[in-house]
């Protein structure tokens, strides 16, 4: 099976950098691209979830896991070369400790997607030093280009 570039970049700024934004960036183009394809929503939004906590959003962080975690339900639990079975019972764990989060805080921790196909691990591999790292890491919600003019009188 041959896998799209972006996914590819998507696995390595899940799994190599953290980069859970630019992760969001990727997978958004190739859903998109895939005619709003579920499967792909939810990975997006594991990313998103990630990047939420990671900057204290709690609550937004609940919302985007549990509706990967939807999304990722009906999947086989090998599905797109990746243990999509185990990354969803770690999903599961994070949306409970997330929905427990007043209760029993936790420190933020990175969520790993497993590669059970060959050919995926190889194709990673090969484009990873294609892949660019973003240095500096962006670590918090920033409003781009598109944003600016929002809030203003565009008159």
């Amino acid at each position: 099976m041959k896998y799209e570039e972006l996914y590819l970049a998507y696995l390595i700024y899940f799994n190599r950098d953290r980069d859970y934004f630019e992760c969001h960036e990727v997978l958004e183009e190739l859903w998109l691209a895939r005619g709003s394809d579920p499967l792909y929503k939810g990975l997006l939004q594991v990313a998103v979830g990630l990047f939420h906590f990671r900057d204290g959003n709690v609550a937004g962080s609940l919302k985007m896991m549990r509706s990967a975690a939807a999304k990722l339900a009906g999947y086989p639990p090998d599905s797109l070369g990746i243990k999509l079975g185990k990354l969803r019972d770690e999903l599961e764990v994070y949306v409970k400790r997330l929905s427990d989060y007043q209760e029993q805080p936790f420190d933020y921790y990175d969520l790993t997607i497993e590669i059970s196909d060959p050919e995926l691990a190889k194709a990673v591999e090969q484009a990873s030093p294609l892949v660019k790292a973003n240095v500096p890491l962006q670590l918090k919600r920033q409003r781009g280009p598109k944003h600016e003019l929002r809030g203003k009188d565009r008159t």
